[in-house]
């Protein structure tokens, strides 16, 4: 597995197939083995690059864990495509991943070509219960990261049964957590809200949620991220948070047929 030394830490990362690059952002918790029910077939027609956000898989905490911010992803994610030399790529993220995604394709508008945002974070529009919800997250209150999965993992695969293993082990170690408990904690806040930054994307986007999704609501989240992303594509499955692993062959067809269609050209000026 190839590293990567950023000024946030080594980033670890697997990198398979040949064609446009495609890079997978993986949930908070979470790691790239995430994305194993669909990446080989991603990979047969792009170059599929996934990381290990810090403190995440093989990735290594940062020193200080309950100090990470959204912000220090977003950041970990451009040092990781400028020493891959990346200058465009397509992007899918799920979750925190999501919410990264819009935030570098809005941010570096001319560097992506396409993104693919599944349950993404920063389109909740927050009220009492849900920046109290968020608040509970970050305190050392917050559900166990094998109950929570478990809540919003609606079906039963080998790999969201890998996920939840995960989520009962390794991510439930105390770095995790601190890292875990921080990010809530930033969605929380106004760095969390993508709404107005989300009008400066300019690369074609699908919006994909899981029906049955209790985190990310297709209905809410959904309807709100449609309209802040210009000309976004929205697709609703049969799932929970996350469909690559819960109906991977409904994803993989959904992407791949999205990515691989021609730009919509331009359309005159009557």
């Amino acid at each position: 597995m190839p590293t990567i030394d950023l000024a946030q830490g080594k980033v670890h990362y697997t990198a398979t197939g040949m064609g446009p690059p495609l890079v997978l952002l993986h949930a908070n918790p979470g790691d790239s083995r995430d994305f194993d029910a669909v990446a080989p077939a991603l990979a047969r027609s792009h170059r599929v690059i996934a990381l290990d956000w810090p403190g995440y898989g093989a990735s290594p905490a940062p020193a200080e864990p309950a100090a990470v911010s959204l912000r220090f992803y977003h950041e970990t994610l451009v040092q990781f495509l400028a020493a891959l030399q990346l200058s465009k790529v397509d992007l899918l993220g799920n979750s925190v991943g999501g919410y990264v995604a819009a935030r570098y394709a809005a941010e570096h508008p001319d560097a992506v070509g396409s993104i693919v945002l599944v349950a993404p974070g920063g389109f909740t529009p927050h009220g009492p219960l849900t920046r109290a919800f968020c608040r509970l997250q970050g305190s050392r209150y917050s559900l166990p990261p094998r109950v929570f999965a478990s809540l919003y993992l609606r079906r039963r695969t080998p790999v969201t049964a890998d996920m939840l293993a995960r989520a009962k082990g390794p991510q439930s170690a105390p770095a995790p957590r601190a890292i875990n408990r921080a990010l809530w904690r930033g969605f929380a806040g106004a760095d969390g809200d993508l709404r107005e930054r989300a009008g400066a994307i300019r690369a074609r986007a699908l919006l994909i949620f899981g029906a049955f999704d209790p985190a990310i609501s297709a209905r809410k989240d959904g309807r709100v991220a449609a309209t802040a992303i210009p000309g976004a594509e929205t697709c609703v499955m049969s799932c929970g948070h996350a469909p690559f692993a819960e109906v991977p062959a409904a994803f993989v067809e959904k992407v791949l047929s999205f990515l691989d269609a021609p730009a919509q050209a331009p359309s005159a000026t009557p």
